[in-house]
C-alpha cells in the first residue's frame, strides 16, 4: 500500500518484522515527522501550538495549550527513549518546549499572547497539566533541572492547580496523580502532591469491575480509556518515578491485555468502539506498558507486531496525510469527534509511543515479529468477561467485541435515559465495520417496532459471561423511557466466524420486532454487494463479507441503506430481519469475515419452548437455557 503521509522512513525490514516491516527506527522517524509538522503553528514564545481546524468547546487558548502539551509528551517520550538507549538527546528536540514553559507560565489566566489558561475545576487545563507534568518528569535531567529557578517555581505553581481543583468524575482523577508524581520528584508542593495521588488512586479503585477492566467513571463506560488512561497513568507514573510496580495493578494489566491483544486485526486495526477514537494509535499504549512493567501475556515479538501494526494501519490510511493528525478515524470525520475535541486533540496519540521508553537493545525491539492473537485460527472458546459483560471474539484476522455490558448511560437515575450512543449501545463491534450513525438504522441491534419507530436498548443489564458466551437484558426504550411491560433477554454464543443470538422478547403477542447485523461500508463510488435469499441476507464489500440469517421465529429478511455511512466509508448497508412476538425465542446467526477467508458451514439451531441448541459444524453443541425471568445458562459439549 502506498503510504499517504510525508514522513521520511527507513527501508522496511521484513526479516526482523515480517508482518509490518517496521522497526524502532520507523517509530522514531514518525515521532520526528509529527513533531516537525507542528512547528509552523507555534506561537512566537512557543507556549501555544494552534493547529488549523475546529475549535473545541474550551476555546482557542485552551486548544493552543493542548497542542503544546500533547506534542511535548511525544517529544519527551522520544527524548527519554533516546537517553535510555545511551544516545545523546538533540537539543533542538526539547528547547522549544523549554521556551514554551517559560512563556506559558509567565501570567497564567491572562489574555496576553502566550500565557496558559489557569487550572480550574473541571477545566481542560487540568488534562493538559498531566501531559506537561509527565513530559517534564520524563525529561527531568535534560530540561527541568536546567531551567532557571524562577521558571521552575512558576511552572510548579501552575501545575499545582491540578492538585487542589475538582476533576471531572472519571479518568480525570488520574491527571492530579500524574502532576503529583512529578511534583513530588521535583520536591514541590509535596504535601498536596501526595494527597492528590492517594485521592486519585482511591477514586478509580471504586470503578474496578474485574477481568482487568475499569469503567471510566460511575456507570458502565467500557472503552479504550481502560487501556490508555485507567491502566496507563498509575503504572507509567510509578515507573517514571522509579517506584516498584504495584503487584495488584500489574496483574490487572496482564489480565486486561489477555483479551485486549485479541482486539487488533490482521491489518493492525484496533476496535472501533467508544469515545475519543481520534486518538487512534494511543491504543498501542497498554501493549507497550505491559512490556515496560512486566505485565504482558505476549511475547516481545507479538507486542511489537501489535503496536507497529496499529501505527502503520492509520498512517497507511491517511490519518496524517499532510503530516498533521486529523480529527477523525482515517481522514477527517466529524461524526467520530466529540464536542470537547479541538484541532490538537488527536495528539494524545502520543501515548502510543510509550514503547520508545524501552531501550533499543530491549527484546521487544530486537525479537522477530510474531503473529497477533487475532491472526491465528480462532482460539475457541472465545473469552467471556463477566466483569464488564463483554465477549472477545477474534480469529482468522478479524476482531469482534460482543457487547452485553457497556451502555454509556448515566449511573444516577434521571428523568429520562440518554439516547443510545452508537459507539456504546450496539450488540457487537469490530475492526472491519463501524457502527451506523445517528439518524440511520442501527446495526447490531434488536428492538420492538412501535408506530414505525424502533426501540433502543437503553440501560444494559449484564447477566453473565463465560467461555464462548455472554448475556444481558434490557427494557426497550423510546424517548428515554422504558416501554411498559416489555423486556428483551439476549444471549450470544460464538465459535469460528459465527455468532448466534438468542433473544427472549417479552411484549404483547404480535408486536413487530426488528434485528440487524453488521454494516460494511465502502467509499463513494465503490460497489457494495448485497442480496436477500429467504430468511438470510448478506452485505459484502470487495474485502469484507457479512451475513445475517433468521434461524428461528423470523418472517422476512431485507437490506437497508445507511445514508450517512460509517467511519469506514461514505456508503453503508446492513442486513435486517423482521418478525413478530410469538412463542419461543427469536434466533439469528451472523458472520463477519475477510472476503478471502474460507467460510465453514453455518451452525444449525434447534429450538424447544424457551431453549435453543446450537449445533456447530465440528459436531459440538452449545445449549442455551432460560432460567427464570432474566436468567440463562450456556453449556458447551464437544463433538
Amino acid at each position: 500500500m502506498n503510504t499517504p503521509h510525508p514522513f521520511v522512513l527507513p527501508p522496511e525490514d521484513r526479516t526482523l518484522s515480517p508482518y509490518t516491516g517496521w522497526t524502532r527506527a520507523h517509530w522514531e522517524a514518525v515521532a520526528d515527522g509529527l513533531l516537525t509538522a507542528v512547528r509552523p503553528y507555534r506561537s512566537p514564545g512557543g507556549a501555544l501550538i494552534t493547529l488549523p481546524g475546529r475549535t473545541s468547546w474550551s476555546g482557542e487558548r485552551s486548544d493552543g495549550l493542548e497542542g503544546y502539551a500533547r506534542t511535548f509528551l511525544l517529544a519527551a517520550l522520544r527524548a527519554a527513549g533516546t537517553a535510555a538507549s545511551g544516545r545523546p538527546v538533540p537539543a533542538a528536540l526539547l528547547e522549544p518546549y523549554a521556551d514554551g514553559l517559560r512563556a506559558g507560565t509567565a501570567a497564567p489566566g491572562t489574555a496576553d499572547a502566550e500565557s496558559w489558561p489557569a487550572v480550574v475545576d473541571r477545566g481542560q487545563a487540568m488534562v493538559e497539566a498531566a501531559s506537561v507534568a509527565l513530559a517534564l518528569h520524563l525529561t527531568k535531567d535534560q530540561l527541568w533541572d536546567r531551567l532557571d529557578e524562577s521558571v521552575r517555581e512558576r511552572a510548579a505553581d501552575w501545575l499545582a492547580g491540578a492538585l487542589r481543583h475538582e476533576p471531572v468524575d472519571n479518568n480525570w482523577w488520574l491527571f492530579p496523580v500524574a502532576v503529583g508524581t512529578f511534583l513530588e520528584a521535583a520536591d514541590r508542593h509535596t504535601g498536596q502532591a501526595r494527597a492528590a495521588i492517594d485521592r486519585g488512586l482511591a477514586r478509580i479503585e471504586k470503578w474496578y469491575v474485574g477481568d482487568g477492566w475499569y469503567t471510566d467513571g460511575a456507570g458502565r463506560y467500557f472503552d479504550h480509556y481502560n487501556g490508555w488512561a485507567m491502566h496507563l497513568y498509575p503504572l507509567l507514573c510509578a515507573a517514571v518515578a522509579g517506584e516498584p510496580t504495584d503487584p495488584v495493578r500489574r496483574e490487572r494489566l496482564r489480565e486486561f491485555l489477555t483479551g485486549y491483544g485479541r482486539l487488533f486485526d490482521r491489518t493492525g486495526a484496533p476496535l472501533h468502539q467508544g469515545r475519543s477514537l481520534t486518538y487512534r494509535f494511543a491504543s498501542a499504549a497498554p501493549l507497550w506498558l505491559g512490556a515496560l512493567v512486566d505485565a504482558t501475556p505476549y511475547s516481545p515479538g507479538t507486542t511489537r507486531r501489535l503496536a507497529s501494526g496499529v501505527l502503520r494501519h492509520f498512517l497507511d490510511r491517511g490519518a496524517a496525510r499532510d503530516g498533521l493528525l486529523s480529527l477523525g478515524w482515517y481522514g477527517p470525520d466529524a461524526a467520530t469527534v466529540q464536542p470537547y475535541s479541538g484541532s490538537a486533540s488527536p495528539y494524545w496519540a502520543a501515548k502510543g509511543f510509550v514503547g520508545l521508553l524501552l531501550p533499543e537493545r530491549h527484546e521487544v525491539w530486537t525479537a522477530r515479529e510474531s503473529a497477533g492473537p487475532a491472526e491465528q485460527a480462532d482460539a475457541d472458546p472465545a473469552l467471556g468477561l463477566p466483569g464488564p459483560g463483554l465477549l472477545v471474539h477474534a480469529g482468522h484476522g478479524v476482531a469482534r467485541l460482543v457487547n452485553h455490558g457497556a451502555d454509556h448511560q448515566p449511573a444516577v437515575p434521571a428523568a429520562a435515559l440518554d439516547a443510545d450512543d452508537p459507539l456504546y449501545a450496539r450488540l457487537a463491534y469490530s475492526t472491519l465495520t463501524g457502527p451506523t450513525r445517528c439518524g440511520d438504522p442501527a446495526d447490531n441491534h434488536i428492538g420492538l417496532v412501535l408506530a414505525g419507530r424502533v426501540t433502543e436498548r437503553g440501560r444494559i443489564e449484564p447477566l453473565g459471561a463465560g467461555p464462548g458466551w455472554a448475556a444481558s437484558a434490557h427494557s426497550p426504550t423510546l424517548d428515554g423511557h422504558p416501554v411498559p411491560d416489555t423486556r428483551i433477554v439476549s444471549v450470544s454464543v460464538v465459535r469460528g466466524p459465527y455468532e448466534v443470538r438468542v433473544h427472549h422478547v417479552l411484549a404483547p403477542t404480535g408486536t413487530a420486532v426488528r434485528a440487524s447485523g453488521w454494516a460494511p461500508a465502502a467509499a463513494a463510488g465503490a460497489r457494495l454487494r448485497s442480496a436477500v435469499e429467504g430468511l438470510g441476507a448478506r452485505v459484502d464489500t470487495a474485502s469484507v463479507r457479512s451475513t445475517l440469517t433468521g434461524a428461528h421465529g423470523w418472517e422476512r429478511a431485507a437490506v437497508h441503506a445507511a445514508a450517512h455511512g460509517t467511519a469506514f466509508g461514505e456508503q453503508a448497508e446492513l442486513a435486517v430481519l423482521e418478525g413478530t412476538v410469538a412463542t419461543g425465542p427469536l434466533v439469528t446467526v451472523l458472520s463477519l469475515t475477510w472476503a478471502d477467508t474460507a467460510l465453514v458451514p453455518a451452525p444449525r439451531v434447534t429450538v424447544t419452548a424457551s431453549d435453543a441448541d446450537v449445533w456447530w459444524a465440528d459436531g459440538g453443541v452449545s445449549r442455551v437455557r432460560r432460567t427464570g425471568a432474566d436468567g440463562c445458562s450456556v453449556t458447551h459439549e464437544p463433538a
